[in-house]
This record gives C-alpha cells, structure tokens and sequence, in this order.
C-alpha cells in the first residue's frame, strides 16, 4: 500500500543515530542488528566493504591503537563525521580510500533504512542542530540523496524533542526549555505551547560542543597528566600529528569511564594486559591504572555543563524569562543522562522532566512530525493493483479540536468508476455519511476523540452496495497538539555599506528575521549596481549573503554564499547604478532559493543559495584573527583590567585552536570561537561610538524639527512626535543598533520633507555649471534643465520635478553624481 505520509523519521547524530516510524498513529522505533534503538554513527571501511554500528564501534579502540602505532597514524574507522558535514575535509583510510562526510553519513543513513524490513524508505524526515548552517544543510540532504532517500525534508532536532514531548503530554500550555546535549552539538530551543499548537519561538546552541569535548576534558585533564608523570613521552608531545592520534587512543576509555560515572561514585580503570597501547621513548609499554570519582569528573566536565547552561539562561533572559516560568524543561542526549548535568541544570534553571527518553526523543518527534506530511513519493505503478478502487487521500495527521475533515477522491485511472464511501471511527463510536465520488472529490467530515489518536477506516461501495476493496483504507488523526511551524535559526542578511558610519555591516531581508517560521520570503529592495555590466562579458555583480546577527561586522557571521551574476547572464548592457531587487525564498528544510530583479533591464535572474561548500583557508582565517585583534587594540584602553585579561585569554585559545587543529574542521571551531570574542568587541567598540551616534541623533532631530516647522502638515507633524518618542527611548537605553536604525529613519523623514527643495537645488546648481559636468547626452541634458527651469518658475512639485532629475543623474557619469544619490533616486 502506498504510504500517505512521510511518517519516517530519522535522527542523524553524531555519536548515535536512530530511525523511528508512525504505526497506528504512534512513533515505533526500529531495533538495530544489535536490538537496540540507536545505532553508533561509527563506519569501518576496508577496500571490499562496508561496517557500520556497533559492530564497527567494538573495534575502534584496536584501530586506535594501530593507527598510534603506524607511521602516518592513517585510521580505517570513522566517527564524528557529523562535524564535518559541508566542507571538504576527506577521510582516508590505510588502503588510501577516500570518503567524505556525506558519504560516510550516507552509509550510516543506508543501515538505518535496512532495519525496516516491510518496505524501502524513500521519503522521510532528518534531523539536524539548530545551529546548522546552510552548506551543513545541505550537506545532510547530499547525504539523504546518496542513501536513496527520493525526498527528504530537514527539521530542527530540538523542535522534534518538542513535539514527540508535547503529544504525550496534558500541559497544552506554557513555555518549555529544551536542553539538548548531543555527542557533537548543542542546542537550546524556547517552545511556547498555547492550546496544543507547538511553536519554537527562539534557539540558541554551539556546533562544536557536545558530548565528545567531555571526552577529550577526561583525555587531556586525567590521562595525559597521568602518562607525562609516569612515561617519558617528549617525542609524542613534540609532533603535533603524533600527539593527536596518541590522545584519540585514549578516547574509548574516557568515554566508557564518563559512562560509568553515570550510575557509579567511583570507577576503576586498569588497562587489559594485552592490550597494546605502544610503548615510550624509553621502550616502556604504556599502561593506566587509576581510579575516577564523579566529585572529579564534575570538576572537569562542569566548564563545558556550565557553557551549555549560560546559553540557556542568555535564550530566557533574551525573552524576558528565568526558570521560574518555565512548565517544562525538556532533556536530549547521551550526556543529559548523567546525574551531573541535571543537577547543573536543576540547580540553576529548573529541575528536568525525566518521563522521556533522550536517546530517541529526536527520532520519534521526526516521525511524528513526518506524519503531518502528505508523501510526494508514489509507488512504482508495477505495484498498483487496479483492481483495487485508488483513493487520494488528504487529511492533517495532528489538529486541535474534536472536528476535522478529510478530503477523498479517485485517482486519475479510476474516474470511469462509479464509488461511494463512508468512514468508520476503529472504535465504531463514529460513521459518516456515505458519498460518492466524483471528479472534484468530497470533503468528509470527521469526529474525534480528544487527546487521543484516532484510527479511520475508509469503506467502499459500488452503485449496488457491494463493497470494494480499496487502497489506502486506514488512517489516523492525532488529536490534541500541531507543530507550529520549525524557526529560521539565523537572520539572512546581505553586506552593505552602514550610511553611518562608513564600515561594511550586514543588513536583513525584510521576512527572514530570525526565528520568522518557516517557509518564508524576504526581500530587499533598491540595490544599487557600482558599475556597469555588459552582456556576454565577464563583468560581475557580487552579493554576499550572510547567516547572523543584523547590523554587524562581516566577521562576527557565517557567509552563506556570494551570488554572483555576470553579463553572460544578462540580455541587455546594465548601467551603473542600476537598481536590483532581491528576494530569497526558504523553505521548511531551510533550503533557499531566490531571484534578483533588474527594473532597468526588465530582467530576472534566479539563483540557488548556500551550495558552497565551507571553505575556511587558514590565511583568510590569520587575516581573521589579525583583524579582530587590532579591532580589540582601538579599544583596550577603555576596559578594565579584568576584562582585558578575559579576552585576551579568549584570543589565545582561539590562536590554540588554529595552531593545534589543521584541518579545516579545526579551522571551522576556531572561527566559531573568533566569532564570540569579535562580537564582544563589537559591543565594547558600540558602546566606545555611543556618545558621537547621541550628539548626532541629537542634532538631526533637531534639523528635522525645524524643517517640519517651516515646511510641515499635521501629518508630518504626526511622523515627526513618533519620531521623538523612539529618541527618548533609545537615549534612555543607549542601543546602538535602535540608535543607527532610528537615525537612517530620521534622516530619511527630513529628505523627504525636504526633497522638493533639494531637487530644485539640483537643477539650477547644474544649470549654472552646465559646462563643468562630462554629459554623457549633452543635448538632453540642455533640454532637462529648460524643462526643470520652466516647472520652477510656475509651480514646482515633487511629482514633476523627480522624474526629471533622475534622468539627469543617468546622464552624469559616477563620480559626477550627488553623495545623496540613492534618496534622490528613490524619493
């Protein structure tokens, strides 16, 4: 039988993955070859084969131990491949096969879809990090696309906690906390539930904290200090390659004490006696015998715990909460399990809700939420029986409320046949009428049992009152919670110049705010071309699309992609300062697509965002780091001490990061580390500028309230008293952003008040200096200045004088234009 809905759900971790499906309207987890519900996201590849799970994660303390013991430290098993998803690192085993992130992603994806036995998964839902960005996301859907799935759609892993939560619950209000603590990332979601609808209304998280920082804090806290005093091992620690695959020997053992100390005081742990570790430069084989206490793996792991946390409380205090407003505080992942963390947790937000599992939370909200889904993927047709009545069946698999409809009709083979259906509750407390069918369909409509599922079978008859088989003949509603709709995680932005300040910043498109639900549009209107574009030329237009904070550097933001359209692209020549518009499309997936319009040219041009693959070269990111630092020096002098030393220890651990760390993962993790300490310069930098941005504000209100004086109505005597509440407000609060915005505003009001005047300004100006200006059309020039004259002399409007001047402006080559010229153009 055709499946009507997604209904697979699947969560791609990065310690452990697991696939999950809706079976007579509940989500039931598939057993791995193992018996287990999860499934180690762990590939052994050898030259012939392929070993994924458990069976491959048995064997990775050997090839650990091998690839210490081997000259180039080459491993045949991989793992945390997650983050790597979307940039070109490789991973090359001993034979030298090579294989990427998505690939190896795909293999695990293969072995998940192999535990269903019934049928073949073609479409479903995968999980992501909040935090993902857009090459990330696409990488996932590379991966679902090398593992046959035919159509996938991504949702956020916390969003899919939130639900598989919210459809076992009876608090169908309130707001909910998800903490989700994955082996590779973290992620904080705030859900606001309001009569069963679920929505995240804001995320916050770090792609490069998780379980496996825990890990490597037992490695580098415990086991090499332990090594250093007992082995001489100064030509491990002197090669920087050597050193790493030395500490990832000793991994397995740090994650299996961590484990233990979940339900233990005190683990032991003495190497096996035939193990082989190697040996140190004295030739001594390398041995550990030592004892943990939870009291010490607190001490090292409660920096990370503490991290993980403080984002919580910056997402609350960001939404104007605290843990006190909280009715549920929603635990995912290994490391949630740990006595630790929840009592990190409770003792500083609020004590979690245990009642799930956070193992499978993810797979299962992925699959009740795939379930909401209608299938776009049909069964072969060699598998459609037409002697069977093929029914369309539409219906929402999740409403609020004990009524709904359904919406019946025959397929496009089967409209020669006449069919009436009636519906049946499966607890035979509910039938509908019987209709018949026709071409158009029928709306059916349905009761429902409330907070329960609800299992419909569909009853065909023909015009004698036979009944007929039919296909699909059950389905279930689930009534009592609907996803509200999965959250745009970033703000998408271009980089333009700030009219105020001179620095390049990136800006949002209007729709694609942060936390906008998804699918939605943004625009951004009135781009202005720097040069000319000539068709079938290599001229380019270049525009940045960032993933971020609006109204910041560049360099405190993840770049998407540059769209970059050339005259080959273009029908006809381009002027300069054309105007382009700009509108991006996402998708639920976050997929993006979008088009630029050129008014000039009547042209549009599509185009497709974010298949770049991450590309951190380590000179862009020194360039990087020298930039950020020498911002820190223009403002070191105006911070304490305290905080000096604050960030220049931050500088050093990102330098850490680069210099121990080469590949571009490493880079990507010291980007992300760059990132938080330029956004705290970036604050002391604005609060250094507030004084200059107060006096400015100050004095062009002061211009536009004079200007409205002599030149006002009562309606620009309205715009203007707005405008003087929001200066109180931003004065009183000093935020430089709101101050930024609310001065572009202002300035914006008083050039439109004004405009007429500057306009006629314009006209005589070059009138009386025709002859300085390089006309690229000096006779139509001549005649648009007589023109502007006479409609001057008689009665000069806005309307009649704006067109004229616009066209003058084509006429004057760049450098000859006003620094105005966009208001004028736009005016």
């Amino acid at each position: 039988m055709a499946r009507l809905k997604i209904d697979f759900g699947i969560d791609l971790g990065t310690t452990n993955s697991a696939i999950a499906v809706i079976d007579n309207g509940k989500p039931k987890m598939f057993r791995t070859d193992t018996q287990r519900d999860t499934l180690p996201s762990c590939v052994l590849v050898t030259h012939k084969s392929r070993l994924i799970g458990d069976k491959a994660y048995g064997q990775l303390p050997k090839d650990r131990k091998k690839a210490f013991n081997e000259s180039d430290f080459t491993s045949n098993i991989f793992i945390e491949f997650k983050r790597t998803m979307g940039n070109s690192e490789v991973y090359k085993t001993d034979k030298g096969i090579e294989l990427s992130s998505e690939e190896l992603s795909s293999e695990v994806l293969k072995t998940l879809k192999s535990f269903v036995d019934t049928e073949n998964v073609k479409s479903a839902i995968i999980t992501i990090p909040a935090a993902f960005e857009m090459n990330q996301i696409n990488a996932t859907k590379k991966a679902a696309e090398l593992a046959g799935i035919e159509y996938v759609e991504l949702v956020q892993e916390p969003y899919a906690a939130a639900i598989a939560y919210g459809v076992s619950s009876s608090n169908k209000n309130g707001y909910w906390l998800v903490f989700d603590f994955g082996g590779g990332t973290f992620d904080s979601a705030l859900v606001k539930v309001s009569d069963g609808i679920i929505k995240v209304i804001d995320t916050e998280g770090d792609n490069f904290l998780g379980g496996k920082n825990l890990d490597e804090a037992i490695v580098n806290e415990i086991f090499i200090p332990y090594l250093k005093n007992k082995y001489t091992i100064d030509s491990i620690l002197e090669v920087t390659a050597r050193f790493n695959a030395f500490k990832e020997m000793w991994k397995p053992l740090a994650e299996d004490a961590k484990n233990q100390l979940s339900y233990k005081e005190e683990y032991s742990i003495l190497t096996n006696l035939y193990d082989e570790y190697g040996e140190d430069d004295k030739g001594e084989e390398f041995e550990i015998e030592l004892s943990i206490t939870r009291a010490k793996l607190k001490e090292i792991i409660s920096p990370f715990i503490q991290k993980a946390i403080d984002y919580c409380k910056t997402l609350l205090q960001r939404n104007n909460l605290d843990g006190g407003k909280l009715d549920e505080l929603i635990l995912v992942g290994g490391p949630t399990l740990s006595p630790i963390v929840r009592e990190m947790i409770a003792e500083q937000i609020k004590t979690p809700n245990t009642s799930i599992d956070p193992m499978t939370v993810v797979a299962q909200g992925a699959a009740i939420y795939a379930s909401s889904i209608n299938n776009p993927v049909e069964s072969d047709n060699n598998s459609i029986d037409n002697s069977v009545v093929q029914l369309k069946v539409d219906y929402e698999s999740m409403v609020v409320g004990t009524e709904t409809y359904v919406t019946l009709k025959l397929k496009e083979n089967q409209k020669d046949k006449t069919v009436f259906i009636e519906i049946s509750r499966t607890d035979e407390a509910f039938k509908s009428e019987r209709v018949e069918l026709n071409e158009i369909g029928e709306v059916i409509e349905l009761q429902l049992v409330e907070g329960n599922n609800n299992g419909f079978e569909i009853i065909a008859y023909d015009e004698k009152g036979n009944r007929l088989d039919c296909e699909p003949k059950l389905f279930d509603i689930r009534e009592g919670s609907v996803p509200g709709g999965a959250p745009l995680p970033h703000a998408i932005c271009i980089e333009v110049m700030d009219k105020v300040t001179g620095k390049n910043i990136i800006k949002p498109l209007i729709g694609l705010e942060k936390n906008k639900t998804l699918p939605s549009f943004g625009i951004y209107n009135d781009l202005k071309t720097q040069k000319q574009i000539r068709p079938g030329m290599d001229d380019t237009i270049e525009i940045p699309i960032y993933q971020g904070e609006p109204n910041t550097k560049p360099v405190i933001n993840n770049h998407v992609s540059t769209i970059k359209i050339s005259g080959n692209d273009l029908p006809a020549l381009l002027p300069e300062g054309s105007i382009m518009n700009l509108k991006i499309d996402i998708d639920r997936s976050n997929i993006m697509t979008g088009v630029a319009s050129f008014i000039d040219i009547d042209f549009e041009f599509p185009f497709e965002v974010g298949s770049n693959e991450s590309d951190v070269k380590p000179e862009w990111l020194e360039r990087q780091i020298q930039e950020v630092k020498a911002n820190y020096r223009e403002v070191s002098d105006t911070i304490d001490e305290n905080k000096r030393n604050e960030i220049n220890d931050d500088l050093e651990r990102v330098e850490k990061i680069f210099e121990s760390k080469k590949t571009e993962s490493g880079r990507l993790e010291a980007r992300s580390e760059l990132q938080k300490v330029a956004q705290t310069i970036d604050k002391l930098e604005s609060e250094a500028e507030w004084p200059k941005l107060e006096e400015e504000l100050k004095e062009e209100f002061y211009r536009l309230e004079k200007a409205n004086k002599d030149l006002g109505n009562d309606r620009s005597t309205q715009v203007v008293n707005q405008l003087r509440n929001q200066l109180e407000e931003v004065l009183k609060s000093q935020d430089i952003k709101l101050g930024k915005t609310l001065a572009e505003e202002i300035h914006s009001v008083f050039f439109q008040m004004t405009l007429v005047y500057q306009l006629i300004n314009f006209i005589r100006q070059h009138n009386q200096n025709f002859s300085q200006f390089h006309w690229t059309d000096s006779h139509r020039a001549r005649q648009l200045l007589n023109e502007g004259l006479q409609q001057i002399g008689e009665n000069p409007n806005t309307d009649d004088l704006h067109p004229i001047v616009i066209e003058l402006i084509n006429l004057l080559p760049v450098t000859e234009r006003p620094s105005d010229y966009d208001g004028i153009l736009v005016g």
